[in-house]
């Protein structure tokens, strides 16, 4: 038999300390920041700051992810390979460490560069800096599975992992505006704020690599597998459970991407305040940081996977209150983006904290090791980051969204405005129906709270 470990995955009664939790779940700060910032800006920094029509800005985001389908699960195998090999996977952490540098060119566009060759700088970048991310968060997210921990063990340790990357996310979306200029952004804005958040990532990544080595040595591990390549990535792939989990999931980042991506054209053109970003992604982060611990408590009562059929039918009825737009009031609509967050918070932390139960229920059945399951899983993130953009771009380009630089200010089509209105409402509502659909396929969870 192949695969993790060859004893059975049953729970223990191993209980991590806050310390090294704490530690750990530091790196996630850095990892916020990647996670957010991109997925805010870049589009609009693209076409309202570089002159990008919407159709070639959106590409520009898309392509660099086609990449990362192969590159992911590759590096999921390195880490196994050093894992068995060293017992940890520490050097691809340090590796990944390398990503603020990635992400402040990202935003370091030359002056000279507009159009076609602004895109290609940006691609370029997003292209070296996703796969540096890849290095730090694959081995990051095999440890719940590395571990010998139970059921409830592993959604506490995800809980404290993403109280501190809804921390992230929500710092640096309410800075990353403010350091860029808000309303009279310029080329040096985004510079400055690029510089800027990329010392803090650098900071908070390596506090998580020593808070990574504390953790592995306050609970047992186990040994991940060496095979990896083709092979692994079609034993992950027959996985059933996986599959439909993954799958689930890809439809979760697409919405919250493109979500994320709407906000500053809903702020600016539906709205008609830009300085509302600021207060739509405070509404749709901040509650993660409270609802977290119960969202962990909910889980314990119903399972994890009610609790996520709940959190996407909750994010799907808040995105349509979205579509009605400003004669609904912006109290109204500020109130449906704080729902949104608190489905967010719940389709951030239990979707994975069911990855690891899925990769140790595949253990005792010859399943490969956990850093391919876990890079199939970011593999899919990260197309999902790309795919919500794109699609946003493309609700922009139907509409006939007239492209700009900064300074100016188009007027545009009410097919534009239209596209903004219902691009950031009804198409999130229907692609999160579509996650639940997916999700219900999944029958894991009953067993695996079980055998805790």
């Amino acid at each position: 038999m192949t695969g993790l470990d060859r004893r059975p995955a049953a729970a223990t009664d191993t209980t991590l300390p806050r310390g090294p939790l704490a530690g750990f779940a530091a790196g996630s700060l850095g990892m916020g920041v990647w996670v957010t910032v991109p997925g805010l800006l870049l589009l609009y920094f693209l076409t309202d700051v570089l002159a990008v029509g919407p159709w070639l800005a959106g590409l520009a985001l898309l392509l660099p992810k086609v990449a990362d389908v192969l590159l992911h699960p590759w590096v999921g195998h390195r880490a196994d390979v050093e894992q068995a090999r060293r017992g940890d996977r520490r050097r691809l952490l340090l590796l990944g460490c390398a990503l603020p540098v990635a992400f402040a060119a990202l935003f370091a566009v030359p002056g000279g560069l507009t159009g076609a060759p602004a895109a290609a700088w940006v691609a370029v970048f997003f292209i070296a800096g996703n796969l540096l991310f890849a290095a730090y968060q694959v081995p990051y997210l095999a440890t719940p599975a590395d571990l010998r921990i139970g059921y409830h063990e592993r959604t506490r340790l995800m809980a404290f992992r993403m109280v501190v990357l809804t921390l992230g996310i929500l710092v640096s979306g309410l800075l990353a505006p403010l350091l860029t200029g808000g309303d009279a952004a310029t080329r040096g804005g985004y510079q400055r704020m690029g510089v800027v958040l990329a010392v803090g990532m650098l900071v908070a990544m390596l506090v998580g690599v020593a808070g990574f080595a504390r953790l592995r040595g306050s609970a047992p591990a186990s040994t991940a597998s060496g095979h990896g390549g083709w092979r692994a990535l079609r034993t992950a792939l027959r996985d059933r459970q996986f599959r439909w989990l993954v799958a689930a999931y890809l439809a979760m980042s697409t919405t919250t991407h493109l979500v994320l991506a709407g906000v500053p054209y809903y702020a600016e053109y539906e709205l008609r305040a830009p300085g509302l970003t600021t207060v739509l992604v405070a509404a749709f982060v901040a509650p993660a940081l409270l609802v977290t611990p119960a969202w962990l408590v909910v889980a314990r009562r119903v399972g994890k996977q009610r609790a996520l059929l709940g959190a996407q039918g909750a994010f799907a009825l808040g995105s349509l209150v979205l579509a009605v737009g400003r004669p609904a009031g912006l109290p109204v609509l500020v109130a449906a983006v704080a729902v949104l967050g608190v489905a967010f918070a719940g389709m951030q932390l239990l979707p994975f904290s069911m990855l690891p139960d899925v990769i140790r229920s595949a253990s005792t059945t010859g399943g490969t090791g956990a850093g391919t399951y876990t890079g199939v899983w970011t593999a899919t993130e990260a197309t999902g980051a790309a795919l919500g953009p794109y699609a946003y771009a493309l609700c922009l380009t139907v509409g006939g969204f007239v492209a700009s630089t900064a300074g100016e200010s188009p007027v545009q089509p009410d097919a534009a405005l239209a596209a903004v209105r219902y691009g950031f409402g009804l198409l999130p509502a229907v692609a999160m129906l579509a996650a639940l659909l997916l999700q219900r396929r999944y029958t894991l969870d009953a067993t695996a709270r079980a055998t805790s």
